[in-house]
């Protein structure tokens, strides 16, 4: 038995019978008035430090305000707020009250901010005054908008809050008591509420455990935005519960000065997105410490296994690929402890069950390829989708006597247990009686000096059924190699670099590639684009 199966063997947590994450994490780290929670910084440098205690308190008049205007459990609170402290306090002073925090990115436009509030049908609002005005026809009939910053008219200034009392009595949740709504960031259609009950909030410190191996003494650093539930799980819920604190940096991606913030606040555990450290990878850092970095993590999007080897090679510090959906967050992962395979998702998270479902309609296993199945029940699992229960139910199917959850995602287990991310599964490429995975294309192409990423969709094909196109960002976008000859050239490296038959029979230059705001590539806008060409 290696050392993975001896660890799942031995995972038997006990759930507690309530969970309020404000009261039974932040609240029990806050006894110690010492102990860091936060180190907030901006680009402009200015600089905050905050205790847990200081968090305690300040959520708690937070939540003390929200009460005295009539918010009280399980109703719905926007919370829209940029990488700044008040986002954390915000989120624990609903969490305390029992309300619903739904975290918002800023970069939401009005008509975003109209679909949420109507579908979640949120009775408070808080955020910055320079947002206030996407929600302005909704201030009428909100019991409480509280605005941070510069006062403005119809908003209650943050500022007041501190007038409230400094204790409060924690609501008693129980675990399927819902606690969080996220807002995925979808493909096609309308996003879909996410509604997480207290036992995810609970569960989701296995991730930080086993992935992230983080400890009281770790700093770490997501630079995820607000918005997004891996920022829930690797900002607030993940680090907290295991007492580390967090790095929180408002400020522009500029690829040097995440090098530099990593050794100014001796950062232990850092994670980015793919997008991110493709940039982060071509910089020159000779000169930075890196002495207290021991781990890097990403998630949201499938690292190439180049990246991998290249970031260990500038930093000297592993780079570990993580899987996970806004559903059910972190389930197939690659730890410290466990040899890592080029490519590879990694392995199933300790307490997490995984089948693969054939095209036949049965379910598999290793050495098999199909769609990825979580087993129900989980405690990390979501109660649903907010006021769609069709939604929530055709996410279901039942196999082999147990319930799954269907991740809609296409994977290829090894005999070792180890995944491999193949791509949507309507984004599989069937082409002259093969299937071929994007990601597997994706993965040759990068390792190509003049590609900085791409994306690759099957086209429709009178003779082969369909074909594989690749829409490729260069490197250096200025480039003249744009043409014949570099076509040519990327085809004959795709063939060396894995199996001929999927080498792009197509391949396109675009300047940058459509992305949902979390950074999903829309393979359905490029198939749709191509389509019209």
């Amino acid at each position: 038995m290696d050392r993975y199966e001896s660890i799942c063997r031995s995972h038997h947590p006990s759930l507690p019978e309530t969970f309020n994450f404000g009261r039974d994490v932040v609240d029990q780290f806050a006894r110690d008035k010492q102990k860091i929670a936060l180190i907030w910084c901006n680009s402009e440098n200015t600089e905050r430090l905050l205790t847990f205690h200081d968090i305690s308190c300040r959520s708690a008049q937070v939540a003390n305000w929200l009460s005295a205007q009539g918010i009280c459990a399980g109703q719905r609170v926007i919370v829209m707020l940029p990488r700044i402290p008040e986002w954390q306090i915000c989120l624990t002073a609903c969490l305390k009250l029992g309300a619903i925090p739904i975290p918002c990115i800023t970069m939401l436009t009005e008509k975003d901010v109209a679909y949420r509030m109507d579908h979640s049908g949120a009775v408070a609002v808080i955020t910055t005054t320079a947002e206030s005005g996407k929600f302005e026809p909704y201030l009428p009939t909100l019991k409480a908008a509280l605005g941070v910053g510069e006062p403005v008219a119809g908003w209650s200034d943050y500022e007041l809050t501190q007038d409230e009392d400094t204790a409060f009595e924690c609501c008693d949740l129980g675990l399927e008591a819902p606690a969080v709504m996220y807002y995925t960031s979808g493909s096609t259609g309308h996003p879909k509420g996410v509604c997480h009950p207290s036992r995810s909030l609970y569960a989701w410190r296995f991730s930080a455990i086993h992935w992230l191996s983080l400890g009281p003494t770790d700093v770490m650093w997501c630079t995820a935005d607000t918005g997004w539930s891996k920022a829930g799980t690797s900002i607030l819920f993940g680090p907290w519960s295991q007492g580390s604190a967090v790095l929180f940096y408002d400020g522009p991606f500029e690829p040097h000065r995440r090098f530099e913030l990593i050794e100014r606040y001796a950062v232990t555990v850092f994670c980015a997105a793919a997008t991110e450290l493709r940039r982060l990878i071509r910089e020159d850092i000779s000169g930075i410490d890196f002495s207290q970095l021991r781990l890097t993590v990403s998630a949201g999007e499938s690292v190439n296994p180049e990246i991998v080897e290249s970031w260990k090679a500038l930093t000297g510090v592993p780079l570990l690929d993580g899987y996970g959906q806004t559903e059910v967050l972190m389930t197939v992962l690659n730890y410290p402890w466990m040899p890592v395979k080029p490519g590879s998702m990694g392995r199933p998270l300790p307490g997490i069950e995984t089948g693969v479902f054939l095209a036949d309609g049965t379910l598999g296993g290793r050495g098999d390829e199909g769609e990825l199945l979580i087993r129900l029940p989980n405690p990390q699992m979501m109660l649903g989708y907010w006021n769609d229960p069709q939604r929530t139910r055709d996410a279901m199917i039942k196999a082999d006597g147990s319930d799954w959850f269907k991740t809609g995602d296409n994977v290829y287990q090894d005999e070792g247990g180890y995944f491999f991310y193949i791509g949507r599964t309507d984004d599989i490429i069937s082409s002259a009686g093969y299937r071929i995975g994007p990601q597997e294309v994706e993965n040759a192409l990068i390792t190509h000096p003049a590609v900085h990423e791409s994306a690759v969709v099957g086209l429709p094909d009178a003779e082969r059924g369909e074909i594989v196109k690749a829409f490729v960002v260069l490197t250096d976008p200025e480039s003249q190699q744009a043409g014949v000859e570099l076509i040519a050239e990327l085809q004959a490296h795709v063939k060396q670099t894995t199996a001929p038959y999927k080498y792009p029979r197509a391949i396109e230059f675009v300047l940058e590639l459509p992305k949902t705001v979390s950074g999903k590539i829309q393979r359905n806008l490029l198939r749709r684009s191509a389509a019209h060409k």
